[in-house]
């Protein structure tokens, strides 16, 4: 099977929480990526709800929103297992 690298750049601080977060998981993020772009793929779009809300809130701080992500990615990765 022939492989291709996908790159992205992300801000420093959430660079490091990935980083962070996944070796508590006791994975990469190479792998994280990999079971995301597979979950992508199986389910033909995001493996998870994306849509606008006219009653969406804003998420009072930046971590609320990096606490959310993150619950809602290993929610995800959890279902592709």
């Amino acid at each position: 099977m022939a492989m291709r690298q996908i790159a992205t750049r992300v801000d420093a601080e959430q660079a490091e929480l990935f980083k962070e977060t996944t070796r508590k998981l006791g994975t990469t993020p190479a792998d994280v990526l990999r079971m995301f772009v597979t979950a992508f793929n199986s389910h033909r779009g995001f493996p998870y709800d994306v849509r606008l809300s006219e009653d969406v809130e804003p998420f009072a701080t930046e971590e609320d929103a990096t606490r959310f992500a993150t619950d809602l990615s290993l929610r995800a990765i959890n279902e592709t297992r």
